[in-house]
């Protein structure tokens, strides 16, 4: 007896009498068969309700069995099929097989061998859908233990971010209040949800190259030598180096940590990209680190003040900063009160900074 999900069964020959002995020997054994004279009528009705076993003849008008057991492997690969063939059709029955078939029976046909046939080609279809299904259940379970490396793996780097910045007078914080304003930032701009938490990402993890630059350039209180600032802008390559193999499924995640040095002129860091080859989540981070970068305290500097820090996002709009995302940020943080920084940590600047402030003020 077949086994309940088994027991749909399509007959397909042009002759009537020898469809019915099938159909009968079939039925006996507990299969629901449908009739088809033709592999253009098997066709239709397959198309209306797929069935685990096919029998087919080989020889039809219009399709022959070949051309409908073509049709089949590759719209419906789960489907047993059995071909009928004449004794002097055997090499073609078993042309067959290579294609796909999973047996043959040989007129004229004894039921008993047809019985046995049947019942073989279902067990052996079961045997086949049981290993595609663990094979599936393997890589589903080979792919979450991954992604939970992964995830692992970037907690662990989330960690070692804020653990840095924890011992950095200068960098406490940063990468959180960076993260709040790219989001804020996002959310004016109305990006999806999903996107909001790439640039999340991004943001929390942009300066973590930060860990191969030498503690004595970054804190070093007097004016950089180009080959300190050039040192310094490595930061966004050896981050990308090192998250990029965690971070695969997240190529803008990635893109974000590598290039929020670039500009919109094409003068930045590492690559020159140049406006729109730099993504829009990259021009968030950009903006939103710069402006924290400015108004928090370094050691070759004090903090600008908010105003003194959004007016010089607005005189680099368009060169450096993208435009609608300054006005974003404006936008998004009306009053000093709602900016994730404490107003204590600002320090009032009314003059301008020098011009190698400015070039570091994003570092």
């Amino acid at each position: 007896m077949p086994a309940p999900n088994e027991s749909r069964c399509l007959v397909v020959d042009d002759e009537p009498r020898l469809r019915r002995v099938l159909v009968r020997l079939l039925e006996g054994e507990g299969f629901a068969c449908r009739e088809a004279g033709s592999g253009i009528e098997a066709l239709e009705l397959l198309d209306h309700e797929p069935v685990p076993l096919v029998i087919s003849d080989l020889r039809m008008p219009q399709m022959d069995g070949v051309a409908l057991l073509r049709e089949i492997i590759a719209r419906w690969p789960d489907t047993a099929v059995i071909m009928v063939t004449a004794v002097a059709e055997v090499e073609s029955a078993v042309a067959c097989l290579q294609l796909g078939a999973l047996d043959y029976v040989a007129k004229p046909f004894h039921l008993d061998e047809v019985r046995a046939r049947v019942m073989q080609a279902l067990d052996k279809r079961r045997l086949k859908l049981e290993v595609e299904g663990y094979r599936q259940h393997l890589e589903e379970r080979v792919k979450e233990q991954a992604h939970r490396i992964e995830e692992l793996s970037l907690e662990r780097l989330q960690a070692l971010v804020h653990f840095l910045e924890e011992k950095d007078t200068y960098l406490r914080g940063h990468s959180v209040r960076v993260t709040k304003y790219a989001v804020a930032v996002g959310r004016r701009l109305g990006l999806a949800q999903g996107v909001l938490d790439v640039i999340a990402l991004g943001a929390e993890l942009h300066d973590i190259g930060k860990i191969g630059v030498s503690e004595a350039v970054l804190h070093k209180p007097g004016k950089l030598t180009e080959a300190e600032y050039r040192h310094i802008m490595e930061h966004p390559v050896i981050g990308a180096r090192i998250l990029e193999p965690l971070m695969r499924e997240t190529p803008i995640a990635l893109a974000i940590v590598r290039h929020h040095h670039e500009r919109l002129d094409g003068k930045g860091f590492p690559d020159g990209l140049k406006a729109d080859a730099i993504p829009p989540e990259v021009r968030v981070v950009t903006v939103s680190d710069s402006f924290d970068a400015m108004t928090s305290l370094r050691p070759y500097r004090p903090a600008m003040s908010i105003e003194a820090a959004i007016e010089e996002l607005q005189v680099w709009k368009g060169r450096q900063f993208d435009p609608d995302v300054v006005d974003a940020l404006v936008a998004a943080f009306p009053n000093a009160a709602s900016l994730p920084v404490a107003t204590s940590e600002v320090r009032p600047l009314h003059l301008p900074p020098a011009a190698d402030e400015v070039r570091r003020a994003s570092n």
